[in-house]
């Protein structure tokens, strides 16, 4: 049995959710997202939706867990939002931004344009002596991790000296240089 799956997930105030022939539409102040779903049942009752499988098939078991999972990350995007940060670790690393393209300059020849969704919330942070700080905000979970992964691997971090795009709080493993 799916353990994530037999979880129900509590609706907060404010949030309203709808539940159509394969489709469940979440509504909420920051936003509205849908996602279709397939072999399994969603229930919507007394505050709470919860996801079931009508037989112990593999492919219905792989789903139980990850369309609870989806439904969960949608309700707590239009309620609460969710963020990611990443950080410029570099020499003559900079980000800016004009609205929602965003401006790169990460030791190439050229600075990197980027358009960012209209989704999605583009912050830059650039304080003297710091490394710059991209922060990426939207109530799509899936929209927001995607945009990042989409800027990081422009310039991923290295192992030696950690230079490169990284999350902001992200553990590198770094390996000793030549030894002389």
């Amino acid at each position: 049995m799916s353990r994530i799956g037999k979880n129900p997930i509590a609706i907060p105030a404010g949030v309203t959710v709808e539940v159509a022939e394969g489709v469940v539409t979440v509504k909420g102040k920051l936003g509205q997202l849908t996602q279709e779903y397939s072999n399994v049942t969603v229930k919507v009752e007394d505050g709470q939706v919860q996801v079931e499988r009508s037989s112990d098939l593999k492919e219905e078991r792989a789903k139980h867990g990850l369309y609870r999972s989806l439904i969960s990350n949608m309700i707590v995007g239009v309620s609460e939002g969710f963020t990611k940060e990443l950080e410029l670790v570099g020499v003559g690393y900079r980000a800016s931004n004009q609205g929602q393209k965003l401006d790169l300059a990460l030791g190439f020849s050229h600075n990197i344009i980027l358009d960012i969704a209209p989704e999605v919330k583009l912050e830059t942070v650039s304080e003297k002596g710091k490394n710059p700080i991209v922060k990426l905000t939207s109530f799509d979970k899936q929209l927001v991790g995607q945009v990042a992964a989409k800027i990081r691997s422009f310039r991923k971090p290295e192992p030696y000296k950690g230079k490169g795009v990284k999350f902001v709080g992200e553990v590198l493993r770094r390996k000793a240089g030549k030894s002389a």
